[in-house]
């Protein structure tokens, strides 16, 4: 069995090298003896794991001293929680709503405050970014929210919202590590990593120290609280250890390519091939607003569900997986993320035009 070219949205294509060095070491971590999966997370040698993967990570984002980095679990989702009950000190926050994820964490923060949904592109499916160079931010407010790539509509905020003054909060699940970002824009940047950097099971917080304090909702568990963590240096518990390995090994992957900058480059070349494709082809088309597209995810549609269907299964059948869209959109779905190589986007179109030629 050969490897197929994954376009999942996640969990997703990991780079090679990387599974490669990991398998190698599945059994006797560098003179360990053992692998990782049974490592304590208080040994000297896991130690060493966790603080490189963070050290890389700082390098790579250009971290400012005055954010940490946590390494959490309970998914981007548990995020929806956690940051009202840590953030909504005057108990009221505003919501960009640019899609299901943006939606769940607006409906989430609902629960323990006031929450003002000041822009929304939900009129017409999510297929835009709203203009939110003026946004009417509530006075109140204690952040604002957005989601910065929507893996199910495959938008993208090309610039940030202007939130006059107050603390940005971003889930970059999906453009996690894609490009160049300039963290002191944010008061809070976090992502599930099994999109573009790591396995399933992991979210990486990054957040600027003076949102990590003790006042916090009256009821918020200990392990909500971004001070344990922060304080414990993500080991408060046991973390997703195996899990931050092989997000240590990815990051340790992207310095070799180059960093962000040559990432970024790599995935506007990869996404342009699909691009272009489907502005030109006659029977497929894209689903976003062009100035709007994910560099990351790519809807499409050919018009017709049952076509649509008989694309994804002879996709299949020739070595393309997961190319499904959500169960929420329909049509089909292409995520493109930093480990799926170029030639995989260009096979992908040579068998869209096959297709297109067979079924006009």
């Amino acid at each position: 069995m050969s490897r197929v070219y994954n376009f999942s949205a996640g969990p997703a294509v990991l780079p090679e090298e990387v599974l490669k060095e990991a398998a190698a070491e599945m059994l006797d971590y560098n003179g360990t003896g053992m692998s990782v999966m049974e490592m304590s997370h208080r040994s000297k040698a896991f130690e060493e794991i966790i603080t490189a993967a963070e050290q890389d990570l700082r390098d790579l984002m250009n971290i400012p001293d005055n954010y940490k980095v946590l390494f959490l679990q309970g998914g981007a989702s548990q995020q929806f929680a956690m940051i009202p009950m840590n953030l909504m000190k005057k108990k009221e926050a505003d919501y960009i709503v640019t899609g299901q994820w943006a939606k769940k964490a607006a409906k989430e923060a609902a629960k323990y405050g006031k929450v003002n949904v000041i822009a929304s592109s939900e009129d017409k499916t999510f297929s835009y970014i709203p203009d939110c160079s003026d946004l009417p931010i509530s006075e109140n407010a204690d952040y604002v929210y957005i989601c910065e790539n929507n893996t199910i509509y495959g938008t993208k905020f090309k610039e940030l919202p202007n939130t006059k003054g107050k603390t940005l909060v971003a889930d970059v699940s999906s453009c996690f590590l894609s490009e160049p970002v300039d963290v002191t824009k944010y008061g809070v940047i976090y992502g599930g990593v099994q999109k573009n950097i790591g396995p399933a099971g992991v979210v990486i917080v990054i957040i600027r120290e003076d949102l990590i304090t003790e006042d916090v909702l009256p009821g918020t568990p200990t392990m909500l609280q971004y001070k344990t963590h922060a304080d414990a240096g993500s080991l408060y518990n046991t973390p997703p250890a195996y899990g931050i390995y092989i997000c240590g090994k990815v990051f340790k992957w992207l310095k070799k390519m180059g960093g962000l900058e040559v990432m970024k480059e790599r995935n506007e070349e990869k996404a342009k091939v699909l691009y272009d494709y489907l502005d030109q082809s006659k029977l497929f088309k894209g689903t976003v607003v062009p100035k709007d597209r994910s560099l990351m995810n790519v809807p499409f549609v050919t018009g017709d569900k049952d076509l649509d269907a008989k694309f994804v299964k002879e996709a299949k059948e020739a070595g393309f997986e997961n190319l499904k869209g959500h169960r929420t959109v329909g049509g089909m779905r292409a995520s493109i993320y930093n480990a799926m190589p170029y030639e995989g986007v260009v096979a992908l179109v040579e068998f869209m035009k096959k297709f297109e030629e067979e079924n006009l």
